[in-house]
């Protein structure tokens, strides 16, 4: 691994985007803000853009033979250069110029990190190599989430530099815990509040994403391997994310229709999706009889009650898996929105108003949550078309590499809840590997 042939970036990448929310808020509470802590925080910016230029330069008198895919992706991009420098005036939004830049980063980071796979053509060691690190970086994860989540109390994160991280660097202003994400905490109702893991990331959305991806690399065969996804799986039950676990059982069946020949492989892998469904819903029904038990202040309990008046909310069911869970019901919401204001303005109103970058810089949000209406609100109903042609055409390629392409539709699927892309772990390490497994089809595995 050396400077004009990056691998080594994509193991730091791995680990250190693993980390970042929490070093990064422990550098706010050592006293490190404003410009100074986000110059710190490009370094993940930096090290991929690097990374690109410097394989790009190694291989400019043999670069990778185009395929649909990079097409695809070549046209994705060329939407998002052309929406985020077409006047906001123009297309009905009203965007920063810091807004467009942030989305500009946030919708290139999976192109990036896809050119970057492409361009380095890793070999078989490389490969399973890298796999061995995202396994690593998993177990580390799944295992401080584990102890994290029934050792440190919920008052520790209101005075560890969490909130300045969260609020004060990047203009994400969360009232019902003090700050905190909301999404720390399971609110059962009635007052009964329990603790999510959330692990490094700070986040238990983007720790259960991390887990599903790792979990189709484990080698079961290995004597390691059903420890390490007994580990992985609990960790991702007490991340108390049913899109996630729905997400793997969806990517279990998927990789038994890429194996669909060998019988016996398929049957297991189908039955092995059927567990995870009902080992899921079996957790969530009861997880307030064993969950980490914390409280809201008063006045958080306060707020939570106002927000719930003025939303409208009702006593909702009890029933975490039913429609009417206020959780369920506040995405069904915001696909539903998204994709309407998507159809009534398909032209899109320009990069900055959708989602994460829209709160952040304090302009109307015209969709949140969902990937796809994220993007159909920024590029346009084509440009979000172009993304999913590029995902699809990943997909079908992917089929050399079951696995892959398995742990790839998962997290498609994801992004019809969650801004998948906009959590950097996933948009670069997913696409880094989806772009190496093109490249070189060869069977890519966590096995040495």
């Amino acid at each position: 691994m050396s400077v004009r042939r990056p691998v080594w970036a994509l193991h730091v990448l791995v680990v250190g985007l693993a980390a970042h929310n929490f070093v990064m808020s422990q550098l706010w509470h050592a006293g490190v803000r404003g410009s100074a802590l986000s110059a710190v925080a490009g370094w993940k910016d930096l090290l991929l853009a690097g990374a690109v230029v410097s394989a790009a330069w190694a291989r400019r008198h043999d670069l990778p033979r185009p395929i649909a895919a990079d097409w695809a992706a070549l046209g994705f991009t060329a939407f998002v250069v052309v929406y985020g420098l077409a006047p906001q005036s123009l297309l009905g939004g009203h965007a920063t110029h810091t807004g467009v830049f942030y989305a500009a980063r946030h919708d290139l980071l999976p192109v990036a990190a896809y050119v970057l796979g492409r361009l380095l053509d890793l070999t078989r060691r490389e490969r399973s190599r890298l796999c061995a690190t995202v396994l690593a970086t998993a177990a580390a994860v799944a295992g401080l989430g584990l102890v994290e989540v029934y050792a440190v109390p919920l008052s520790w994160w209101h005075h560890n530099g969490t909130i300045g991280w969260f609020s004060d660097q990047l203009s994400l202003g969360y009232s019902g815990l003090s700050g905190l994400p909301e999404n720390f905490v399971y609110n059962a109702g009635g007052g009964v509040v329990f603790r999510r893991l959330i692990s490094t990331f700070l986040s238990p959305l983007a720790t259960g994403y991390l887990l599903v991806f790792a979990l189709f690399l484990v080698p079961l065969r290995r004597r390691y391997g059903p420890p390490l996804a007994l580990l992985l799986f609990a960790a991702l039950l007490w991340t108390h994310t049913r899109a996630a676990v729905l997400a793997l059982g969806l990517g279990l069946l998927v990789l038994a229709a890429v194996r669909r020949r060998e019988r016996a492989v398929a049957l297991a892998l189908v039955g092995a999706a059927l567990a995870v469904g009902a080992a899921g819903a079996v957790f969530v029904k009861e997880y307030d009889h064993f969950g980490p038990r914390t409280h809201f202040t008063a006045q958080e309990l306060k707020e939570q009650q106002q927000h719930a008046h003025s939303a409208g909310a009702g006593p909702g069911s009890s029933n975490p898996f039913s429609q009417n869970d206020a959780s369920t019901s506040e995405h069904l919401s915001n696909l539903r929105a998204g994709a309407s204001t998507v159809l009534d303005h398909p032209w899109g109103f320009g990069l900055g108003n959708a989602g994460v970058t829209a709160s952040r810089t304090g302009v109307k949000v015209e969709a949140g949550e969902s990937t796809y209406t994220e993007l159909g609100v920024e590029v346009g109903l084509v440009g979000v078309m172009l993304f999913v042609v590029w995902s699809l055409a990943l997909l079908r390629r992917l089929g050399a590499t079951p696995w892959l392409a398995a742990a790839f539709a998962a997290v498609l699927a994801l992004g019809l809840q969650t801004d998948i892309i906009g959590i950097p772990w996933v948009a670069v390490v997913v696409w880094a590997f989806a772009g190496a497994a093109v490249t070189r089809p060869a069977p890519l595995s966590a096995s040495r």
